[in-house]
């Protein structure tokens, strides 16, 4: 049976409604290009820039608050990392508590992302003027609580848990 928002919307009930997972990847994977062109002189990619930015606005930030920060898990963000240091974008601060490893940004970085901030303000205004700054302040709005909601759910566990298949079904 079709819902009441498939109807109004005009969709048809036998197909399945877009998965608000793949529509935000899908999204999130052609913006992304957008900036990594716009990046691209710079010699930075997006998720790079993200990450320089955020050390940059902490001074030094340790693998903690970087995954907090940008929401991203310590797999990923240690390649990248890796590939900054290697880059020699970031550098290791010292820390009284060697478990602790933050990360400072070295001349060189702090150069790339001098040349780099003015190419994303510029791919920034173009994705603002094709959707309107009011519209992304709702989107945003909106994205942001979805976000605080998934990482809570995850957090608690909720996101973790498989379902477990139905006796009816296994029999």
């Amino acid at each position: 049976m079709a819902s009441m928002t498939d109807r109004a919307a005009g969709q048809d009930p036998r197909r399945l409604s877009r998965c608000v997972c793949n529509t935000l990847r899908m999204v999130t994977r052609a913006v992304t290009q957008l900036y990594d062109d716009a990046l691209r002189p710079s010699g930075l990619r997006a998720t790079q820039f993200s990450i320089l930015a955020t050390v940059a606005g902490n001074d030094e930030a340790n693998l903690k608050q970087l995954e907090d920060a940008l929401v991203i898990d310590q797999t990923t963000l240690t390649r990248s990392l890796t590939l900054l240091e290697r880059d020699g974008l970031v550098e290791r601060a010292p820390h009284p508590d060697g478990r602790i490893k933050p990360m400072r940004l070295t001349a060189k970085g702090r150069r790339a992302l001098e040349i780099a901030r003015p190419l994303w303000a510029q791919a920034q205004q173009k994705v603002l003027r094709e959707i309107g700054t009011k519209a992304w302040a709702d989107a945003q709005r909106r994205l942001t609580h979805l976000l605080h909601v998934a990482v809570e759910k995850r957090r608690l566990g909720g996101g973790r848990r498989r379902a477990r298949p139905s006796r009816a079904l296994s029999s």
